[in-house]
């Protein structure tokens, strides 16, 4: 009897809406049988006919397991009706219908065919995982239906989606399942104090051990944290089977995880987020989960790529948990805190990814205006279209004949440059570089911290030239090797190559061959400093202090950790900086520079010869005044506006005039704030720097005079008119005007400092701005000393003048205190001697 899966009854409905629709979003939880039963039961859709239906499953466990099934269930072999395809390994046959491949494939296969005449479907299932390949298909066979097939169905599938905005992407119907699932039990055990997430994830497993029966999948972000893991619950536990799940496994492995264990036998199953979907273990009734994941992150600014451990979703958190009720109630145990709050969905890879492979796929494709659903980021696009045409591989922006073999290639923008670069006798060394550059360190122990890229290749040499024994004991791990060589032996047939290479390769080989890969990333020593390098693209970068590089004049940087001022080397490899010359001639450019010196304050010209941003070669030339000028200007713009010689009557001049810009606006009066002021160098101040070497050979009054000739005459009469340097006060005396006295604020109204004897007779506070700002009246005491601050003069006159007189009289008895200041004569002095 065949058996039922909660998908079974919405078959029909499937096949049916694609009959009328090219499109169906389809969500079902794990363990409703989308990904294995929705493939077969389109085979006999009357709209399919004899054409092919592919299968997009992002990873490669994921796809094999799903293929195998299928077939299984259609009672054949893998590679008759079902088969897959994933790199270096393909199963399939003539009479395959059904292709299980992983993402990658199907960019090939649609830039290679962009009509697709054999292919009837594409599915994309567990699309919420968005990589960015996945993304790239998907936007892709878009553009097909569009254009070139519209008979050609497209189905996206999976668990944790936003249905709603996808099905809005697409146009197409939705279709949910309920699944089955069992209650599952959410439970926090809380860390203890300095406990790692390995200890913290073996402790519960041991209460899961206890409080449930069947088997445990603990969710850890990498391979590091599983055999440190696996090793502690090993040592507690002898008769419970622990067994690993990773994407560096062998195919054995894999199917040794993915089997159902020994009657009797309770398995802890240590996982990453490969096994959050499309992949089925049985027996599984507690998980245990970190609460992260490892994922690439990529940075605009420095073009480099590193593997991050981040928190998960909260879609990737309910995926877990659910694995836990696949076959009757569980419990997921959680590793965080009750309180914190997940992000609701995984962010997209294309979002924080590098792009150089997407953006030599589109040169490929002839168009970047594909139906993206998330639009790839500009900066990103932008480094990535830079890095491709160092490589060569873009010709502005056109795929050059090289880009088209390096996509053809398979391998990363980067490293296909250097494979297709290297004469056929490196292929050898080439394949083991590509397998190497791809997967984490095999390197152990002591030689574990080596920073020495060369190590690596010496390891797996020794390795495969001399098996375990070849290995030194502790020094690499010989399962990471195994997986290492797997992965070359696929290189090698790509590249035609019959045979591994082996022994040790000359102390520059390595290097060379990865320089064409990572031309910004070229390093020189620096001069004063032996520890520490510059680089092509302009960053600074050191070694370790127990470096195995020390000492070498160029490496070419593989891995680095980030750092604002100088990065640390993690990886790198000594070259022969001839090749550059070789190889990138177009890069070298000599010409004469311009800098300032801060120190004597002088402008210095030199004959530079650089690769990219590398000087090579520097030598000291005389600077003529033309010369200088540039070197001025932008020394000031480093400095600020600050660093120019303002006088007291500058400063005051520049006040009044951003004080009456505020006024009149009419007039036009031109903008004299920071900024303006350093944007406009080049037109205001340029003229009074002509022939001068030396900031300080720039005079105040040159600033003064540079300062006014922004002015026209009527602007100048304007400025002397309503916004004065001083005001007449009735004493007869003249007093000044303090302009800009709020930072922030320009045209705040400007501040006369007076005694208030000198204003005797003065009815109404006096106006500035053609009688639109009244003046902030700080009156003083004889003494100097401050009594009010007011801009309504007739009602100090008429409410606090009497109090004031009545308090300063007696302190002050030389001075006129007149009971009625609106007719007694204004003075600045005391009275005359015996009145």
């Amino acid at each position: 009897m065949p058996v039922s899966y909660p998908i079974t009854p919405l078959l029909p409905e499937i096949v049916a809406s694609l009959a009328g629709h090219p499109r169906l979003v389809l969500e079902a939880p794990p363990g409703a049988g989308k990904t294995t039963q929705v493939p077969l039961a389109l085979l006999e859709a009357a709209w399919l006919g004899d054409r092919k239906i592919v299968m997009l499953e992002p990873r490669r466990i994921a796809a094999r397991a799903a293929a195998e099934f299928m077939a299984t269930q259609l009672g054949e072999d893998i590679g008759q009706t079902v088969g897959y395809r994933i790199r270096f390994d393909a199963r399939i046959g003539p009479r395959t219908r059904i292709e299980v491949v992983t993402e990658g494939i199907l960019s090939r296969m649609i830039q290679d065919d962009p009509s697709l005449e054999g292919t009837g479907a594409i599915l994309f299932d567990e699309f919420h995982e968005r990589h960015l390949a996945g993304d790239l298909g998907a936007a892709l066979a878009l553009d097909v239906q569009a254009n070139l097939r519209p008979d050609l169905r497209l189905i996206v599938m999976s668990a944790t989606l936003d249905g709603e905005r996808i099905a809005q992407w697409l146009d197409a119907p939705r279709i949910s399942s309920p699944g089955r699932s069992y209650p599952v039990r959410i439970e926090h055990p809380p860390a203890r104090t300095q406990e790692t997430v390995e200890q913290h994830l073996a402790r519960t497993v041991n209460q899961a051990l206890r409080e449930t029966d069947g088997d445990i999948l603990a969710f850890l972000p990498g391979r590091r944290e599983i055999e440190r893991t696996r090793a502690i619950v090993e040592r507690q536990h002898e008769g419970v089977e622990v067994v690993a799940l990773h994407g560096e496994l062998s195919l054995a492995e894999q199917h040794l995880a993915l089997a159902a264990p020994d009657p009797g036998t309770r398995r802890v199953v240590l996982a990453t987020n490969v096994a959050e979907s499309s992949v089925t273990l049985p027996g599984i009734r507690a998980v245990i989960d970190s609460g992260q994941a490892r994922e690439p992150r990529f940075d605009p600014q420095s073009g480099f790529t590193r593997l991050e451990t981040i928190t998960i979703s909260q879609a990737s958190a309910d995926q877990r948990a659910g694995r836990a009720g696949r076959v009757a109630e569980g419990v997921a145990y959680r590793l965080w805190p009750q309180s914190r709050r997940l992000d609701a969905q995984r962010t997209a890879e294309i979002a924080q990814a590098e792009l150089s492979g997407l953006v030599l796929e589109l040169a490929a494709w002839g168009s970047e205006d594909i139906p993206w659903l998330d639009t790839p980021p500009t900066g990103a696009m932008g480094q990535a279209r830079d890095l491709l045409r160092r490589l060569g591989a873009l010709d502005t922006s056109r795929i050059t004949t090289l880009g088209r073999k390096m996509l053809a290639l398979g391998a990363s923008p980067r490293l296909a440059a250097a494979a297709l670069r290297a004469p056929p006798e490196l292929h050898p060394l080439v394949a083991d570089l590509l397998a190497l550059m791809e997967a984490r360190s095999p390197l152990r122990g002591e030689l574990g911290r080596t920073d020495d890229f060369r190590a690596r290749v010496a390891a797996l040499h020794l390795w495969r030239d001399g098996g375990a024994r070849g290995a030194r004991a502790g020094s690499a791990d010989i399962a990471a090797l195994a997986a290492i060589e797997k992965a070359a032996g696929g290189w090698r047939r790509r590249l035609g190559v019959r045979t591994g290479a082996s022994g040790v390769p000359h102390a520059h080989a390595i290097g060379d061959l990865l320089a064409h890969a990572f031309p910004d990333r070229i390093a020189r020593r620096d001069e004063g400093n032996a520890m520490r390098y510059q680089l092509a693209n302009g960053r600074g970068a050191r070694l370790h202090e127990n470096s195995a590089l020390h000492g070498e004049p160029w490496l070419v940087v593989l891995d680095l950790k980030l750092d604002a001022r100088d990065s640390l080397i993690f990886a790198g490899a000594p070259f022969d900086p001839r090749i550059l010359e070789i190889e990138y001639s177009s890069r070298f450019v000599t010409e004469r520079v311009l800098r300032w010196d801060d120190a004597r304050d002088i402008a210095e010209a030199f004959e530079e010869r650089r690769f990219d941003a590398l000087v090579l070669e520097r030598k000291s030339v005389p600077v003529t005044g033309a010369d200088a000028l540039p070197a001025l200007l932008a020394a000031i713009r480093a400095g600020g506006i600050e660093a120019l010689p303002w006088s007291e009557t500058a400063r005051r001049l520049r006040a009044r005039m951003g004080a009456l810009r505020v006024w009149r606006p009419e007039l036009g009066l031109p903008d004299v704030s920071d900024d303006a002021l350093l944007a406009s160098l080049d037109r205001w101040l340029a003229p009074y720097l002509e022939g001068k070497r030396r900031l300080s050979a720039l005079q105040a009054a040159d600033l003064s005079q540079a300062i006014a000739a922004l002015l026209d005459y009527d602007q100048r009469r304007a400025l002397d008119a309503d916004a004065p340097d001083e005001l007449r006060v009735p004493s007869g005396m003249t007093r000044r005007l303090g302009y800009g006295t709020l930072p922030d604020d320009p045209g705040a109204s400007p501040v006369l400092s007076v005694k208030l004897q000198e204003l005797f007779g003065l009815a109404d506070t006096p106006r500035v701005g053609a009688g639109r700002v009244p003046v902030t009246l700080h009156l003083l005491s004889p003494a100097g000393r401050p009594i009010q601050v007011t801009q309504d003069l007739h009602g100090f006159w008429e409410r606090t003048y009497p109090e004031v007189k009545k308090e300063l009289k007696g302190r002050y008895p030389k001075h006129p205190w007149p009971d009625d200041p609106w007719t007694a004569t204004a003075t600045h002095r005391a009275k005359p001697r015996g009145t």
